[in-house]
């Protein structure tokens, strides 16, 4: 299908306007405007969304996200996924991305260390998947777009889908190029796909998007964000009426796009998407991007749970993503693709076992339906505490996957942030830092800016915590606690706030609320700048 940038000239059967697409002739199947699931959660249950269960949604939606560490935030503490850099190329430009390549120091979309072929993509797919048997997903997603190189794209599918048929297929786009290449997504089951989304009103769209490269020439301002809006649109429809699952990412820019991302909830969600991902804009100059340059800052702790708290009750919410590397590898929040650059793959010896795989993965389910047996004990015990219903509060968790409270607190590089109340525990966020012990000893100087970063909490769910950051945690009034060493995330948190409930309804503590937090805006850590400075 060809579209031209005249609206005019989209095709027959659909015009597609800045508010609701309108079919002339054959009316498009309607989505659910559930955002993908028609069940919703009970007492004690999420709705359909990325915090989803088998209960919460039908079963082939279910199949399809049970272990995707991008559509399941239960799934993301099991389950690793890798993305392959074989799209350089791409056909629009964003303020807020610089797709600055062998850069092994930062950790954000739009830059990788090697860029590969298709072969060399395969070949580094199969080694991962041996080696890591929980590694269920392969997604392209850059450096650049995905569909701006749909060869590269669909050759590394279409060998991929040989050598290693239980692979989940994914890619993401910033939908330009997606109306075009629907039938090539179906033809090689990529069932799941990212759209960058971040404005339905071109007037938005054109403070964040200089340019696009349509129909062979470079279109500008309104009219460019004009028409990559309508292919957005279009794309989104089209998926959905495949049964195609997307998620919309969205990046938060204060004063730009912020109270406008509800809108932008509002309409993908008529429009079939299964979630919505609201990340905050990365913005230090150090990483030569217009908006970077330019000084907008991105958005505080506080800011981007209002934004996504407006957004619950539209399209579910996703709120787990650590804004991964285009060459990524391993459990979300952790990047293993050092273990696996060309070099090293030329001296593995890769044997690809898919018995192994299944076995191990069958293993991880009866760990995780211990995770949920746990959460529901945890849950039971709360109801019969007295205390404000409407009383909840943010705990970060130092973890180093698994789901479980597991990681000594100067070993962080991020926190998990749980909203916990007397109904449930639910994830909202993580916050990167730099690490706070180096070579054995704490760096009383990274300390402060570790407590910024978990301002908003009222605890910290720890495995290990020494003497000095215990004391000045305590003394901003986040409380140290390394009593549920081992245990499953959710359970240490509603443990954690059923004491803390105990205490407050006996009167030997005052609730009080806490201040905000700072999200980390650079992508680079403070070792890695050093290592590189020292270089």
């Amino acid at each position: 299908m060809q579209a031209s940038a005249n609206t005019g000239s989209l095709p027959a059967t659909t015009y597609v306007s800045i508010g609701q697409i309108k079919s002339l002739r054959a009316k498009l199947e309607q989505p659910d405007t559930s955002g993908g699931c028609d069940t919703h959660g009970g007492e004690g249950k999420a709705s359909c969304g990325s915090s989803g269960g088998p209960d919460d949604m039908p079963a082939d939606i279910w199949d399809k996200v049970k272990n995707h560490p991008c559509y399941s935030e239960e799934a993301h503490h099991h389950y690793a996924r890798m993305h392959v850099a074989v799209a350089p190329a791409c056909n629009i430009q964003c303020n807020y991305c610089n797709r600055k390549y062998d850069c092994s120091n930062e950790s954000r979309p739009g830059v990788v260390s090697q860029k590969l072929t298709p072969e060399q993509a395969v070949k580094k797919v199969v080694a991962v998947a041996s080696e890591i048997p929980q590694m269920t997903v392969l997604g392209v997603a850059g450096p650049g777009d995905a569909l701006a190189n749909p060869a590269k794209t669909f050759d590394t599918f279409r060998m991929l889908q040989e050598q290693a048929p239980d692979i989940k297929l994914c890619l993401s786009t910033n939908g330009l190029a997606l109306p075009d290449q629907v039938d090539e997504i179906c033809k090689y089951n990529v069932d799941h796909v990212t759209i960058t989304i971040n404005m339905v009103d071109p007037a938005v769209g054109e403070k964040i998007y200089p340019w696009i490269f349509w129909n062979r020439k470079r279109v500008t301002g309104y009219e460019a964000a004009k028409i990559l809006h309508e292919r957005q649109m279009l794309g989104l429809e089209m998926l959905t009426a495949r049964g195609v699952l997307t998620k919309i990412n969205s990046v938060l820019i204060p004063g730009i796009n912020d109270e406008h991302l509800i809108e932008v909830n509002r309409e993908v969600k008529k429009r079939g998407a299964f979630l919505h991902n609201i990340m905050p804009l990365i913005s230090e100059a150090e990483h030569g991007t217009v908006f970077g340059l330019t000084g907008q800052r991105g958005p505080t702790a506080s800011e981007l749970k209002a934004v996504q708290d407006a957004c619950m009750g539209g399209a579910n919410l996703m709120r787990h993503c650590r804004q991964c590397r285009a060459d990524a590898v391993g459990l979300l929040g952790e990047d293993r693709s050092e273990e696996f650059t060309l070099d090293k793959l030329e001296q593995m010896e890769v044997v690809y076992d898919l018995d192994k795989r299944k076995t191990y993965q069958d293993k991880v389910e009866v760990e995780r339906q211990a995770q949920h047996a746990a959460k529901q004990e945890a849950l039971a015990a709360a109801s019969a505490i007295k205390v404000a219903e409407d009383l909840q509060v943010l705990v970060a968790v130092a973890t180093k996957g698994g789901g479980r409270v597991n990681e000594h607190f100067g070993h962080v590089t991020e926190f998990q942030i749980f909203e916990v109340s007397a109904t449930q525990a639910l994830f909202v966020g993580h916050r990167r830092v730099d690490l706070y012990c180096q070579g054995g000893f704490g760096d009383d100087e990274q300390l402060p800016s570790v407590v910024r970063a978990i301002n908003d909490c009222h605890a910290v769910l720890v495995a290990k915590i020494g003497a000095c950051p215990r004391d000045e945690l305590a003394q901003a009034g986040i409380e140290p606690v390394d009593q549920y060493v081992g245990e499953f995330i959710e359970k240490a948190a509603l443990d954690w706030f059923n004491d803390y409930r105990g205490r407050i309804a006996s009167g030997a503590l005052l609730h009080q609320n806490r201040g905000d937090a700072q999200i980390r805006q650079g992508a680079y850590t403070n070792l890695a700048s050093d290592l590189a400075q020292a270089a």
